[in-house]
């Protein structure tokens, strides 16, 4: 597997193949975050979930930390797009 991709197993207990977009670790928390998307969709759905130092996942429940991760990932999506900008 690839350096850029993770395994998740979903509800029914299929691996599906993810590409991660980013990882962030939150200071305050000390908590580990992965942004991913499944590349077979055509959506681009971006997700997020914790994980452990053995990297196992564990879902975002608190409303509060969502919002959090919300803003991190749209600071992430605009410096992607100045970037891409600065190029052309």
């Amino acid at each position: 597997m690839e350096e850029n991709s993770i395994v998740v197993i979903d509800e029914s207990g299929k691996e599906i193949n993810m590409e991660i977009v980013f990882t962030y670790e939150d200071e305050e928390s000390g908590k580990n975050y992965v942004f991913y998307f499944d590349p077979s969709q055509e959506d681009g759905e971006v997700f997020v979930s914790c994980y452990d130092p053995e990297g196992n996942l564990s879902p975002v429940e608190d409303p509060e930390e969502w919002k959090k991760l919300e803003v991190i990932f749209e600071d992430y999506v605009l410096t992607h797009e100045e970037n891409e900008n600065a190029k052309n």
